[in-house]
């Protein structure tokens, strides 16, 4: 590693231990799977915390809040479980362009999920093989899988990505990285095993793909699925087996620091 590298990989590193932190949990929607205790209830507040993460970081936490008071503050139960009065209690939520309609699909799949795995890593997992280098084939499995169901919405299919699509997938690769990455830090949950750290991909938006232009880790115009495969493969010269650290640092980094 050429000296230049190994001072922006000393730096970013001191960006990580200083973003990941147990500090950095209350103003980030991870505060809402961070509530429970239960796996399934720590997936499933997770996947909806990052399916509302796109504007104003305190209306997302806010608005998730929200919806884990709608279902009791159990999701797993909850969705398991919802007689149609208890549906009904969903019926007034809305989140920018996300509403009961969808809502109500988003729990019928969970039903219909859980009543199958324990656990809902195996929504991505399952579509993997072996030698798999990233999460290309889980994301575009999970899409395929989430609308399999009778009746799908058609207004729904927005709110899940899937790199087939061209997106940059950034709300679902946080997802899997609070499932995936664990450390002794306190953040990111490390309760999925099936899927390695290594094969994770970095969230990228326009705040992280503006601070990764800026140090030369991205090149691409468009932030779409291969501007985040770019960056990843970047940040593994730095650490192959746990890329998506770097998250911390370059999101602190845009959003925090604004170093553009």
């Amino acid at each position: 590693m050429k000296t230049a590298e190994k001072n922006l990989k000393y730096f970013l590193d001191s960006k990580v231990a200083a973003y990941n932190q147990p500090s950095f949990i209350n103003a980030d929607p991870v505060c809402i799977p961070r509530m429970f205790t239960k796996k399934q209830d720590i997936e499933i507040a997770g996947f909806f915390a990052a399916v509302f993460a796109w504007g104003n970081r305190q209306t997302i936490i806010n608005k998730s809040k929200e919806l884990m008071h709608l279902m009791d503050d159990a999701p797993h139960e909850f969705c398991m479980n919802g007689d149609l009065e208890r549906l009904k209690k969903l019926e007034g939520f809305k989140h920018r362009t996300f509403n009961a309609t969808d809502l109500l699909y988003f729990v019928s799949f969970l039903q219909y999920h859980y009543s199958q795995y324990d656990s809902l890593e195996d929504a991505f997992s399952k579509w993997m093989n072996a030698d798999d280098v990233n999460i290309e084939t889980a994301l575009n499995g999970f899409h395929h899988y989430f609308f399999s169901l009778e009746d799908i919405p058609a207004r729904t299919k927005k709110h899940i990505a899937a790199p087939f699509r061209k997106s940059n997938c950034k709300r679902l690769d946080m997802f899997l990285r609070w499932m995936v990455r664990k450390d002794n830090a306190g953040v990111d949950f490390g309760i999925w095993h099936k899927i390695k750290p290594s094969q994770l991909v970095c969230p990228v938006d326009v705040h992280v793909a503006k601070v990764a232009k800026r140090l030369h880790l991205l090149q691409r115009k468009q932030i779409d699925w291969q501007a985040a495969l770019e960056l990843t493969e970047h940040l593994k010269t730095f650490d192959a087996d746990d890329p998506v650290k770097y998250d911390f640092a370059l999101f602190g980094l845009g959003v925090i620091e604004k170093y553009y």
